[in-house]
């Protein structure tokens, strides 16, 4: 099990930001990657971007030119170039890193963007502003905090879409039961509701053979959509 086939090179800055460093210094990490991301994550078949752009494309009424989509974690502007093949013209991106942000900028597909730390600031977004806001790829074992999901619900409108994904490699799976039981408490106190949870077999390419899933040489994921209640509930006590 060489790394599964991948140049080891991609396996090591791979491995390096999923390992267990503190968020400064993977933000950094992040930071030196960007130059060298779309390039990585093209020899990991990585297919989260695309998946969840048509997953939110097939929850999400039409028209979709105006409407107003919030992309966090946006990276390189991976999942911003699958929104917009599929007709979203208005995007809004945040990250954690600038030097992400800035290969963001470059694409000319985002109206704003702007820095932010998920888990540590709020979004800088007014309430109810956005459509539809997706997470595509943060939310995982030491990156974003599965306690981020009101901040989530916060600046999207009634009615509006929210479409997330995690891993589901053995080392994410802890976090991904967090994330679940956070998910579901949100449903059930009338928050939103869920629309989607579709588990995909090819997720990426494992970097590692004990995370591959069964010897296939690839990790599995999973695509949430749902919709925030049109009828804002009501806050206990």
């Amino acid at each position: 099990g060489t790394g599964m086939g991948l140049p080891a090179a991609v396996r090591d800055r791979v491995a390096a930001v999923h390992r267990g460093s503190a968020l400064p210094e993977r933000l950094r990490l992040y930071d030196g990657w960007a130059a060298r991301y779309e390039q990585d994550v093209a020899a990991l078949e990585y297919r989260a971007p695309h998946l969840a752009a048509a997953s939110l494309a097939f929850a999400f009424p039409a028209p979709r030119a105006g409407a107003r989509l919030l992309d966090v974690a946006c990276g390189t502007g991976l999942v911003a170039r699958e929104l917009h093949r599929r007709g979203f013209r208005c995007l809004d991106g945040v990250d954690g890193s600038a030097g992400m942000l800035e290969r963001a900028r470059s694409t000319g597909l985002y109206q704003e963007l702007r820095l932010c730390v998920l888990g540590t600031e709020p979004l800088p977004a007014p309430a109810e502003h956005y459509d539809a806001v997706t997470v595509v790829g943060a939310l995982g074992e030491g990156q974003v905090p599965s306690t981020v999901l009101p901040e989530l619900l916060r600046v999207t409108k009634p009615g509006g879409f929210l479409c997330l994904t995690t891993r589901s490699n053995p080392s994410n799976l802890r976090y991904k039961a967090e994330l679940e039981a956070a998910l579901g408490q949100l449903e059930q106190s009338g928050a939103w509701q869920k629309l989607l949870a579709q588990e995909v077999e090819y997720w990426e390419r494992a970097t590692t053979e004990e995370e591959s899933t069964q010897g296939t040489g690839y990790i599995s994921g999973v695509v949430y959509v749902y919709q925030k209640c049109p009828v804002p509930h009501l806050e206990e006590g």
